[in-house]
């Protein structure tokens, strides 16, 4: 049995511009940080049973991996030359499609499990590549490569992407003062709003040639985020979010729905010095830079709106960053990776 593990990811602007029909002509670059949310995946080898089995939300047992229904699951099985004899399970310890990359975060677990079922052992750049292929050459998503890069790696990075299709990755080395005290200044609620990605980002692609100069700003700001996150001046970051995220909702028209301006406005008269909808927008979460002095009175004024909207699902979600990115915890020899326990 081979347990694999990848984190989900916030990310703070630059969004979108991860695209290949933007960084194929400009630059694009993301600055991000994987949290302590996960998809964890197991592969299990099943040398007496020659079918294929698939645990997610639903369960699958077919005798071809053509006949899985799971999409990605499919591709990489059938990329892979793997036909017979394996159990996969996934798990998340968040519900999929709140703007946190997880798609991206378990297409990175898989394939770090099945090169190990396979005994290979992949890289971080390999299997970042490897789940951009998969996604986005294999099945033809309309996504960019931030997700799959933040997963594999895991930390605080940069991530520029080149127009030769190169990635070149830059960690941000906080100490742990201000990373402390920018885990204090995050709020995040997910909205109860569940969007496909992939419809947003669609129409996204098809305005980038009316949206270019905006999306070469928002790329530029990467570095002067960085340099006042290294600051520590909070209230400068927060106004560099909330005028990345009014860059970001002028991309598409599915970005943004009247729901979640109710949501952010009100967490802005709260007390909010800036945020963003993480993701590729339309729903998922929400996140607010602000002063843990006005944190409560900003949960207040959101959960207003949100019971008044319907919904549901709405919570507050309490993150932390971690280092680690995808890694095989536990393999079929039965050692642990002794430094995660």
């Amino acid at each position: 049995m081979i347990l694999a593990r990848a984190p989900m990811r916030i990310s703070f602007v630059g969004g979108g511009t991860d695209l290949p029909d933007f960084y194929r002509r400009s630059p694009g670059r993301v600055i991000s940080t994987a949290i302590n949310q996960f998809v964890s995946i197991v592969v299990h080898r099943t040398p007496y049973v020659d079918k294929i089995s698939a645990r997610y939300s639903l369960s699958e047992t077919v005798d071809r991996p053509h006949d899985l229904e799971h999409p990605i699951i499919r591709a990489a099985l059938l990329d892979l030359g793997i036909n017979k004899g394996i159990e996969i399970a996934s798990f998340g310890s968040l519900s999929a499609k709140m703007g946190l990359g997880s798609s991206s975060s378990f297409s990175v677990a898989l394939l770090k499990g099945l090169h190990a079922f396979q005994g290979k052992k992949l890289d971080r750049a390999e299997v970042a590549e490897a789940a951009c292929r998969l996604e986005i050459d294999l099945l033809n998503q309309p996504i960019g490569k931030q997700d799959q890069y933040a997963a594999a790696f895991g930390g605080f990075n940069i991530f520029q992407f080149n127009p030769d299709g190169t990635v070149d990755v830059e960690p941000i080395l906080l100490d742990y003062q201000k990373r402390s005290a920018l885990e204090k200044h995050i709020l995040l609620f997910f909205t109860g709003l569940t969007r496909s990605a992939a419809a947003v980002l669609s129409e996204q692609r098809s305005n980038i040639d009316a949206k270019f100069g905006t999306l070469q700003k928002m790329a530029e700001s990467v570095y002067e985020f960085k340099e006042q996150l290294l600051k520590g001046n909070w209230p400068v970051l927060g106004a560099m979010l909330h005028e990345g995220w009014q860059q970001k909702r002028s991309l598409a028209s599915t970005i943004s729905n009247s729901v979640i301006d109710q949501l952010y406005l009100k967490g802005m008269e709260a007390g909010a010095w800036g945020g963003k909808v993480l993701g590729a927008g339309g729903g998922g979460c929400v996140m607010f830079l602000a002063d843990p002095e006005r944190q409560e009175y900003i949960k207040q004024a959101v959960s207003v709106v949100a019971r008044d909207n319907h919904l549901e699902d709405f919570r507050h979600i309490s993150v932390k960053f971690v280092q680690s990115g995808a890694e095989v915890l536990f393999n079929g020899d039965g050692h642990f990776n002794s430094h995660l326990i």
